[in-house]
């Protein structure tokens, strides 16, 4: 199982949260999804986790997440 860390641009509220959860949640595969509204961190933890498939899952919610030199990709 792997988990990986991104950071999400534009969310200001719970609602955000639970918006990026379900639609990154949908995502074939995923195991887990953590959002933290204070940080802008969202965690996902699946056996293959697929980067395009994520940043289009946070799309869909309304969201971006932030460039990978700009926090956005965080192997943990």
């Amino acid at each position: 199982m792997a988990t990986r860390t991104y950071t999400v641009q534009g969310m200001t509220c719970q609602h955000c949260v639970m918006s990026v959860t379900e639609e990154v949640g949908e995502v074939p595969g995923v195991e887990s999804v953590d959002v933290d509204l204070a940080s802008g961190r969202l965690s996902v933890t699946a056996p293959r986790i697929d980067d395009a498939a994520v940043a289009s899952a946070v799309s869909e919610a309304g969201y971006a997440l932030a460039a990978p030199g700009d926090l956005g990709l965080r192997p943990s």
